[in-house]
């Protein structure tokens, strides 16, 4: 392991130093090694850059930079992971997707694209490295959601059970804005241990009630998936939260703190933002078909796109049908018996590219072969509609509810399970992690 330790750092300190022998400059460093990958000590700079930059912006402050290192350090190596997960996937942020989160960031923020390159660079960071740390987050967050996507299971009869629920409601319901503080408790942990970790949440909540910055005792304390956001979760229905949340939240009105609780992880402290009224159900469906391509050790993914393309011309000139080249040649047994038609659907139920070309696509228009993690495609749209009636939408919302809490939690234990199954360490210490 020491031989093989010493090649890694050996190769990236070259990789660092070759063409600069003109003159001396401070090399940059591994500071973690997690599985066959490195974090390097500007990595950590960078990070905390963007940290300390989204926290001056909205007046925040921000704990001790030893802790503030241990939570950035902390998201980079579950980063690095998933960002391997990615690669094992094949999975790539091209330059247009890229472009277009940024430009709606941008907005978000109410800047332009190059107001916000100014911001950055007031701040000491670069626009280069800003959009490769945003490329890697788009890539880590497309490789969890596949990744979560396989663990869940849904079955009819919870949808049922639900959408009688959501039938005996009205169209609207009240939606929460709530930060979380989570205290871990290790697998191994005594008795005495679990019972400090109690008296800690104990004293955060007291603090809290006494008006302590709940977002600041977060940064510093807080090892759930929204610490470095400050405990914020943003806004969500009761149906929508993680199941500790929603059975906690009661009747609790704007500003009340909830808490200590237990789960299996630990300790939980959630403090009600805001409360919002009413919120209408509306939902935009659509009709599509596809054919679907994948590759294999005969078919490469030069030759999917080459027969596609060739498949798609063919339609448009008027050579071939549709229907009956899905048929023929859609690797998606499912929607090819029925001329490659998928129904009415959300787009929320397809993989990010799939979906991103059923919301864009001009209705009618056939396009271009693309690719995702189930193979090579072309689509068209056939039809869009606007569903907001209950009574029509309901299973649909059903199913996306049902979606989203297993996603949170399931997220979070396949995160867990990917970092106690990496190799992780640090070169400076002769103690391995993970």
């Amino acid at each position: 392991m020491k031989k093989w330790k010493s090649s890694l750092l050996g190769l990236t300190l070259l990789s660092l130093t070759a063409g600069s022998f003109a003159a001396p400059q401070e090399l940059d460093k591994v500071v973690t090694i997690v599985n066959d990958s490195v974090i390097l000590q500007s990595d950590v700079d960078a990070m905390l850059k963007t940290v300390q930059m989204n926290a001056a912006s909205q007046n925040q402050p921000l704990p001790s930079n030893d802790i503030l290192t241990e939570q950035v350090m902390e998201k980079l190596i579950i980063e690095t992971l998933q960002l391997q997960q990615a690669e094992q996937f094949g999975i790539r942020i091209d330059d247009t997707r890229l472009d277009q989160a940024i430009s709606q960031l941008a907005k978000e923020r109410q800047m332009t694209v190059p107001q916000l390159q100014q911001m950055l660079s007031d701040n000491g960071l670069s626009y280069a490295m800003f959009r490769e740390q945003m490329r890697r987050d788009m890539t880590a967050s497309e490789a969890r959601t596949i990744q979560v996507r396989r663990r869940i299971n849904i079955l009819p009869q919870e949808v049922e059970t639900l959408a009688e629920q959501l039938n005996k409601q009205t169209q609207q319901g009240v939606k929460y804005s709530v930060s979380h503080i989570q205290l871990r408790i290790g697998e191994d942990a005594t008795a005495v241990q679990r019972d400090e970790v109690l008296n800690q949440a104990q004293e955060l909540v007291k603090e809290l009630r006494g008006g302590a910055d709940f977002a600041n005792l977060a940064y510093s304390y807080s090892k759930g998936p929204k610490a470095l956001q400050g405990g914020e979760w943003g806004w969500m229905r009761k149906e929508e939260m993680p199941t500790i949340f929603a059975d906690q939240i009661k009747s609790n009105g704007k500003g009340a703190i909830i808490g200590p609780f237990r789960s299996g992880v630990g300790y939980h402290i959630l403090k009600v933002n805001d409360v919002q009224g009413l919120e209408t159900i509306s939902v935009t469906e659509v009709k599509a078909r596809h054919i679907l391509l994948k590759t294999s050790v005969i078919l490469s993914d030069e030759g999917a796109q080459r027969q596609l393309e060739q498949t798609r011309q063919a339609i448009l000139k008027g050579d071939q049908n549709f229907a009956d080249a899905a048929q023929v040649l859609s690797a998606d047994p499912g929607s090819a018996a029925n001329g490659g038609e998928l129904g009415w659907q959300t787009p929320d139920i397809y993989v990010p590219e799939f979906k991103d070309k059923v919301e864009t696509l001009p209705i009618g228009t056939i396009s271009e072969p693309f690719k995702t993690v189930h193979g090579w495609h072309i689509v068209e749209v056939l039809k869009r509609r606007d569903v907001d009636r209950t009574d029509a939408a309901v299973k649909n919302r059903a199913y996306r509810i049902l979606f989203s809490r297993k996603f949170n939690e399931e997220a979070q234990a396949w995160l867990q399970e990917l970092r106690a199954g990496a190799y992780i360490e640090q070169p400076e210490d002769d103690n391995d992690q993970g």
